[in-house]
């Protein structure tokens, strides 16, 4: 995830939806007091050898913590950091209200039956892999939420300025470089995304019953963003 102090937004990343190379292209136009955490050391090297901002400042200095941040880093005993990931709720009590409330926030969603395919293909890379059905009952739901849908909401309710539709991301892309006034259009890197080995779309992949079970689980997105099978 970003907070950028230079153009004021926050970027919370959920998973499987181009999160790594939206932070890739993000930090292109960070400054140096900007909050940009770790991705993987593949993922930190392409973005170095584009020239672009690493992970840097993600440990919270001792100077800046408030009354609340000394209490969450005394009960977990460790120095308060943002992480990959993070969820809305856990930045929110770092920063404070104040700049919480001032800092445009965004992140993105993906129709959840395409999104649980994709997330299938980078976890099982190698063969021979599990079914769908047998990769569903892993957790791989559960963490898809996790990273997903409890990334962005506190209390059950988006608390983002904007949730965009990865389906949209062209427009996305454009609509945020103005909102942000980056001085140049914001292009994604190629990150990740190369292992996908069926390209089928989901609708031909899914059996009736997993897609009802997917339709369960992620009920509340497919109602916000209006997703249909």
């Amino acid at each position: 995830m970003i907070i950028s102090h230079k153009y004021k937004f926050i970027f919370l990343k959920t998973s499987k939806t181009a999160g790594t190379s939206m932070e890739v292209a993000l930090s292109k136009f960070c400054g140096p007091e900007d909050i940009i955490t770790p991705i993987s050391d593949t993922d930190e090297r392409f973005r170095m050898e584009l020239g672009f901002k690493a992970a840097q400042n993600f440990v919270i200095p001792y100077a800046h913590y408030s009354l609340m941040n000394w209490f969450d880093s005394l009960s977990r005993g460790r120095r308060l950091q943002f992480y990959n990931h993070i969820p809305a709720r856990e930045v929110k009590r770092i920063i404070g209200e104040k700049r919480w409330d001032e800092y445009f926030k965004f992140c993105f969603e993906r129709n959840p039956w395409d999104r649980l395919i994709s997330l299938y293909y980078w976890r099982c890379k190698q063969e021979p892999r599990p079914s769908i059905a047998e990769f569903m009952t892993s957790g791989a739901m559960d963490l898809m939420k996790q990273k997903g849908f409890n990334v962005y909401a506190i209390d059950g309710k988006p608390s983002v300025d904007i949730v965009y539709r990865y389906e949209g991301l062209k427009e996305a892309l454009e609509d945020i470089r103005i909102r942000l006034g980056l001085p140049e259009p914001l292009l994604l890197p190629k990150a990740k995304g190369k292992h996908r080995v069926d390209k089928r779309p989901y609708r031909e992949v899914l059996s009736v019953e997993e897609k009802d079970r997917i339709a369960q689980r992620f009920s509340e997105e497919i109602s916000l963003f209006e997703y249909s099978f």
